[in-house]
């Protein structure tokens, strides 16, 4: 396995996609988000950004680990403890006692907000009756029910994906999906939940628990998980900073989207 680079080279990427994530955390649709009916119109869209997150980590999960039988060792033992610990917390949390995943409570919370969930729920009844080995280039990810904005972020995580480059793709999962949404926002919500007799309490809690497990847990062993893989090897770090920047900027065409949609 590659030797552990030094934290230099993780620097390197951060200097890199600086300007990309302060167009990101100072983009004007946190300020547009005025009133329940935007929320809505947001979660429609972001709620796929959220599954195809839960694709990215499941096809990091399936290279690093064996989910296959017989068992084999993995190349990169650092690395399969890394991401079985994040998907442990993102497959499996616990909200009100019972075990959930950050998905599921994402549908949760727009059920409690009157979101649409129709169309997620298309695409996920699409894929139930595939067979396990489905291609990845056979998702249908262009199905007309789903915006427009949030087709083409899901284009980008699976190109992502379907490239196989292991330092790319946890590089993408780290820098492309810590959250980036401010403190001004998540008062926003607040402010939503008390004018409105608490149909925005879960997703509070979605936002609450994510950013907290991105900062105490997922963030720092995504780092660990980008320096396992890329090593000392310049081209593994090469293909890491362009999938990081590659990354945001599908965040940004999917916020400009919905800032679209607000207008």
């Amino acid at each position: 396995m590659n030797a552990i680079a030094t934290p230099a080279s993780i620097e390197a990427i951060e200097a890199r996609i600086a300007p990309l994530r302060s167009r990101l955390t100072e983009h004007p649709l946190y300020a547009s988000i005025r009133t329940p009916q935007h929320l809505r119109l947001f979660m429609q869209s972001h709620v796929f950004a959220v599954w195809d997150f839960m694709s990215l980590l499941k096809a990091l999960q399936s290279a690093l680990t064996c989910v296959s039988v017989p068992w084999l060792p993995s190349a990169f033992p650092e690395s399969r403890r890394f991401i079985n610990e994040i998907v442990l917390g993102e497959e499996s949390d616990q909200f009100e006692g019972r075990a959930i995943s950050h998905f599921e409570l994402y549908l949760q919370a727009m059920q409690e907000a009157g979101a649409d969930i129709g169309p997620i729920r298309d695409l996920l009844a699409s894929l139930a009756g595939q067979p396990a080995s489905l291609a990845v280039n056979d998702v249908p990810l262009n199905m007309p029910a789903i915006p427009i904005a949030a087709r083409s972020f899901m284009s980008s995580t699976f190109h992502v994906i379907r490239s196989g480059n292991l330092a790319a793709m946890a590089a993408a999962f780290t820098f492309g999906r810590e959250d980036v949404i401010p403190d001004m926002f998540r008062q926003m919500i607040r402010d939503l939940n008390t004018q409105h007799a608490g149909s925005f309490a879960t997703y509070i809690w979605y936002l609450e628990r994510h950013i907290e497990v991105d900062g105490e847990d997922h963030g720092p062993l995504s780092l660990r998980m980008v320096a396992d893989l890329c090593g000392t090897d310049e081209s593994l770090w090469e293909a890491a900073g362009t999938a990081a920047e590659s990354a945001i900027a599908a965040r940004l065409a999917l916020w400009d989207g919905i800032l679209a949609q607000l207008s």
